[in-house]
């Protein structure tokens, strides 16, 4: 039976959706779409289908409530009002998600209680399920849960070392990407190894270490805030830093501002999140190539752990935004690897190739690129089916 599944990926300030239609093993992306820039003067809504631009203009919308309704008004001008089900991408499952599940009352309110887990995410993906239901108060809304791929991690990495009351509060690290490396798992299958690293670097940006495709260590830790350096958020921090800011009187939102908000490659760089302008201006600016260096640094400290942790490396994959289209960046990050079996073919990276290592070497570097929507989509049509 054919499904048309709509897929909502809603970020803090945005919203990324795909149409996508399975029938058996068939399985079509029918449209694409995005609104941008939510709640700032400079946002932004397009819709794209599989060969064209169908849809692009500036505008405002306050909300993602706001961004749904232009989304489906959008979405109907095209003839497309009828979907077999909504599947969401919901940043943060908690201890208890570790499975996509259908939306009901009792789930979103055990959502709500885990905002404090991923403030900036939350809010808006409950807002988001909220709204479709307005729009479509009978259509079957399924969660996918992004933590839920690392829930296979062994206690001795999900641990922080805090008293046991706090893990049974459930402070632990949860990993986040999941649906990214799922993704990667799927598309490699045996190509994987036994023991890969998966980097997704983008704005937001994690690393996850599998055996035979299993996460069992992964850079982000409670909240989608810690690991290395990203866009604009810290990452890792020595802990006295929060404490000595906490003496100098910053609040916890405005420490919330810093980490998240003002951190990172922009904070660093003092100019711009954006690695693409970063690259471009890096050989004019000190400030900017520190900013590059730092994150090539720190993804590749990262890489070595994970190395550490699986005993050996097989593969090493790049993906995301940065992963897949920056290659100066998984240059600088792989120099110095060779200990690894890792050394790149400097033709092969400059063309983004699948494979962009030298033959021979024990390790083969991949770039994929990320498909989030193909696994939700085929997420909410498992469980539609399971019931």
């Amino acid at each position: 039976m054919d499904q048309t599944i709509l897929c909502l990926n809603g970020g803090s300030s945005s919203l990324k959706f795909a149409i996508y239609r399975l029938a058996g093993a068939a399985e079509q992306r029918l449209y694409s779409g995005a609104v941008e820039a939510i709640a700032t003067p400079e946002g932004k809504a397009w819709l794209r289908s599989e060969n064209s631009v169908i849809y692009d203009r500036s505008g405002s919308f306050p909300d993602h409530p706001a961004a749904i309704k232009m989304m489906f008004a959008v979405l109907q001008q095209q003839g497309v009002k009828d979907f077999s089900a909504a599947g969401h991408r919901i940043v943060h499952g908690g201890p208890n998600f570790v499975a996509p599940r259908l939306v009901d009352e009792k789930m979103k309110q055990a959502l709500r209680d885990l905002v404090p887990f991923a403030p900036l995410h939350l809010p808006s993906q409950i807002a988001m399920i909220d709204s479709v239901a307005a729009h479509y108060p009978d259509l079957r809304q399924v969660a996918c849960f992004d933590t839920a791929f690392h829930a296979s991690m062994p206690e001795v990495a999900q641990r922080f070392p805090l008293p046991d009351e706090l893990w049974r509060k459930g402070i632990r690290r949860y990993g986040f990407h999941g649906l990214s490396y799922e993704y990667v798992v799927f598309k490699l299958g045996k190509d994987l190894g036994e023991h890969a690293i998966v980097a997704h670097l983008g704005n937001g940006a994690s690393m996850a270490a599998l055996q035979y495709g299993r996460s069992v260590d992964t850079s982000m830790g409670l909240t989608p805030a810690g690991g290395f350096m990203m866009g604009t958020r810290s990452g890792d921090l020595d802990p006295g830093i929060l404490l000595y800011l906490l003496g100098q009187s910053y609040s916890a939102d405005r420490l919330e501002g810093l980490l998240n908000h003002n951190s990172g490659l922009l904070g660093v760089s003092g100019e711009t999140s954006e690695m693409k302008t970063l690259l471009e201006r890096r050989n004019n600016d000190p400030a900017v190539d520190l900013a590059v260096r730092m994150f090539c640094y720190q993804v590749r400290k990262f890489i070595g752990a994970f190395a550490a942790a699986l005993g050996g490396l097989d593969t090493l994959v790049f993906t995301g935004g940065i992963g897949e289209r920056a290659a100066p960046v998984r240059e600088q990050i792989c120099q110095g690897l060779l200990y690894l079996g890792i050394e790149l073919d400097n033709d092969a990276n400059a063309r983004n190739a699948e494979v962009v290592s030298r033959r021979g070497r024990s390790c083969t570097v991949r770039v994929v690129q990320t498909d989030e929507d193909l696994m939700i989509a085929r997420h909410t049509e498992e469980v539609l089916a399971s019931k």
